[in-house]
């Protein structure tokens, strides 16, 4: 499995491994519950999901799952996903998904990890960032906008939800808050 590593000095973002399940359960609040997870997850259900994620870099697929960590010894703040491929999505856009635990809420952690990953998928090849936000989640959508997404309109998904688009273009040059180190390394 490819290790990537992106940072901009404050925020460390690495793929989700399973050294990071017992904080994700311990981290998991009922917003993440209802904006990111669906409902509240089980041992079992995280020890699954970080299989598919671990497949999912091994194989270089279109779901790649980060944990946001932050501190001298990264301590793991919540997680960011990037998802090439949706039935959504056109040709060249990413899907953004983000969420952090309460106690690292409202530091501006998520928008670091915003610019950080952006940069990532525009090297991977993506032209075009998504974020897809429920119109009752004003925090969500105020990340979007303070990492530069505009709105582009509301979505009704195939399940009958709405969502708000937001986008933005991207970049590999785009500029990152503090500095940013991209490595991979096998």
């Amino acid at each position: 499995m490819d290790q990537v590593r992106l940072s901009d000095g404050v925020v460390t973002l690495t793929p989700f491994q399973a050294a990071d399940i017992d904080a994700h359960l311990a981290g998991e609040d009922e917003q993440l519950v209802r904006w990111l997870n669906g409902g509240p997850s089980s041992r079992a259900g995280v020890e699954e999901y970080v299989r598919r994620c671990t497949a999912q870099w091994t194989h270089r697929g279109p779901a790649r799952v980060f944990g946001i960590r932050t501190g001298p010894e990264p301590v793991l703040a919540g997680t960011i996903d990037l998802r090439f491929a949706m039935p959504c999505l056109a040709p060249g856009q990413v899907n953004i998904a983000y969420g952090l635990y309460p106690a690292w809420r409202g530091r501006g952690l998520v928008t670091r990890a915003v610019h950080l990953v952006c940069r990532y998928a525009a090297q991977e090849g993506a032209d075009e960032g998504v974020i897809r936000v429920d119109p009752e989640n004003p925090a969500s959508a105020a990340v979007a906008r303070r990492a530069g997404f505009r709105h582009s309109g509301r979505v009704t998904e195939p399940t009958g939800n709405p969502l708000d688009w937001y986008v933005r273009e991207l970049a590999v040059d785009a500029p990152v808050r503090a500095r940013t180190a991209v490595a991979h390394a096998r």
